[in-house]
């Protein structure tokens, strides 16, 4: 990043010169940077962080004040919120394939939650997603794992969506757009303290 004074023979600047720099302002002072195209991954692995952190972040404002709090003695320790002690913790488990955990440590204690049913219908660049869970106290989402050829091996890398269930029965999902081309999913419950259940047998949907 370079500093600027009288960007473009002005008192200021901004937008990009023949895709070549970018001229901008941060914290008052003008500077100007390479132009470049943004990235926007999406790998397997990409998808699967994707996906459990919006999970996550959505799920923050519903936990209770008990819930938050066993993430403080953390947070304490990194100097940082316990939103992002909660954020990097339940990343770090992910990345191992561990599940999330709304309090810490994880008590690891629930797995009972399964789910029942998948069902997985393909139409024109879409996959409608929805099955039934059956019912638990400790039950938090749904993990929906997706490839082009059969799920033999389950992980954090082929999943494509984390759903909150809340304790429901049921859920649906639609997974667009997509080429055309043949699906494979399969499906798992996560459970609030931290446990993946039984992944449900592989489904497939043919894409138009």
């Amino acid at each position: 990043m370079v500093k600027l004074a009288g960007p473009c023979m002005s008192l200021d600047a901004s937008g990009q010169l023949g895709e070549t720099l970018v001229f901008s302002k941060w914290k008052g002072r003008n500077y100007a940077r390479k132009f470049v195209v943004p990235a926007n991954p999406k790998s397997a692995g990409q998808t699967g962080l994707r996906a459990m952190f919006k999970f996550l972040s959505q799920a923050w404002a519903s936990l209770t004040a008990g819930n938050k709090a066993t993430w403080e003695e953390l947070a304490a320790a990194n100097s940082y919120s316990t939103f992002n002690a909660y954020m990097e913790k339940n990343m770090e488990r992910w990345r191992t394939y561990e599940s999330p955990t709304q309090e810490w440590p994880a008590a690891e204690a629930h797995a009972g939650t399964t789910v029942a049913t998948l069902v997985t219908t393909g139409g024109e660049n879409k996959v409608d997603v929805s099955g039934t869970i059956t019912s638990g106290t400790n039950q938090w989402g749904v993990a929906i794992f997706r490839s082009t050829a059969e799920i033999t091996t389950p992980s954090w890398d082929n999943v494509v969506a984390v759903l909150p269930t809340a304790g429901g029965t049921t859920f649906t999902w639609v997974d667009s757009p997509l080429d055309a081309g043949t699906y494979h999913y399969r499906a798992a419950a996560i459970s609030d303290d931290g446990l993946i259940g039984t992944v449900k047998a592989d489904q497939t949907a043919v894409v138009t």
